[in-house]
């Protein structure tokens, strides 16, 4: 199968291109870093990018794990919701064109919902990350009409020992002054970065369609995952970051690090997916 990748060059795109070309997979690398450029925000992708593309992952857009303003706010909309609208434009004039699109979503579509069980069927939350996502995934649904399966991938916190989430809290964890954020109730929805390109291969190669859950079955507290990695890392965590802290450093995004989403994966598992690493225990072994 040949798979054309947006935003091939991030933390998630270089390990799925590990992982498709390992499984005998053809990949086409799309992306600002790339040898094949594209900015999302201005036009379509080259045509040369998806022809003869069997199937197409979009992950490009601006990062969410940054301080926002006005400015960053805007970058984080336009990358996603006008990047996938250049490029299911692009696909309507392709031929063949792509068997699937998986697009990349987050679980961030459902806001801060305590301890709510979260899964495909839940209806989005509400604020500026719930709505990008939801404009971001209606875009998405424009291929449909255009013949092509789509798959919306709500990705929730990417564990890998490369880059992700994970690479910024070892630092403190390892220095001996990492602690719970908050106060630790809320609900972390994580995967690990294998399971996370072992899903999309499985959501590119089995007939998935419709919003998927990128999240490991189980969820864990801010508190537990704190825990548990510091175990993990024989280190202790004696020293929480109150939520005023957090919104001083963040400030609106904030409300993401410190709110609780505690998601299921039902799609996948009903799909007949088999993740590798169920407890984020595992997965942290793994990674650390």
């Amino acid at each position: 199968m040949k798979v054309t990748i947006t935003g091939a060059s991030g933390f998630v795109g270089t390990a799925l291109k590990s992982a498709l070309r390992g499984s005998g997979h053809t990949v086409c690398e799309l992306g600002r870093a790339s040898a094949m450029r594209w900015d999302p925000t201005s036009g379509e992708p080259p045509a040369e990018s998806l022809a003869g593309a069997d199937a197409v992952v979009h992950l490009a857009g601006e990062p969410v794990a940054q301080r926002w303003n006005t400015e960053v706010k805007h970058r984080i909309r336009e990358s996603r919701v006008r990047g996938t609208r250049h490029l299911i434009q692009a696909l309507s004039t392709s031929s063949p064109r792509p068997a699937v699109l998986v697009c990349a979503s987050a679980v961030g579509i459902y806001g801060s919902r305590g301890d709510e069980i979260l899964t495909e069927k839940s209806a989005p939350g509400k604020g500026f990350l719930p709505g990008v996502c939801a404009e971001w995934e209606k875009e998405a649904d424009l291929a449909e009409a255009l013949g092509i399966r789509v798959v919306k991938l709500r990705i929730g916190i990417v564990l890998g020992s490369k880059g992700g989430a994970l690479a910024k809290m070892l630092p403190p964890f390892r220095a001996c002054v990492g602690g719970r954020l908050g106060s630790g109730r809320q609900w972390m929805s994580w995967i690990h970065i294998d399971d996370l390109t072992g899903l999309i291969r499985h959501a590119l190669e089995n007939p998935v369609t419709g919003a998927v859950n990128g999240t490991a079955p189980a969820p864990v507290t801010n508190a537990d995952f704190t825990a548990k990695l510091a175990s993990a890392l024989h280190r202790p965590a004696i020293f929480p970051v109150p939520g005023f802290a957090v919104r001083a450093l963040f400030g609106e995004m904030a409300e993401v690090l410190l709110g609780s989403q505690r998601v299921l994966p039902a799609v996948a598992l009903d799909s007949g997916y088999k993740f590798r690493y169920d407890l984020v225990e595992a997965a942290l072994k793994n990674l650390v």
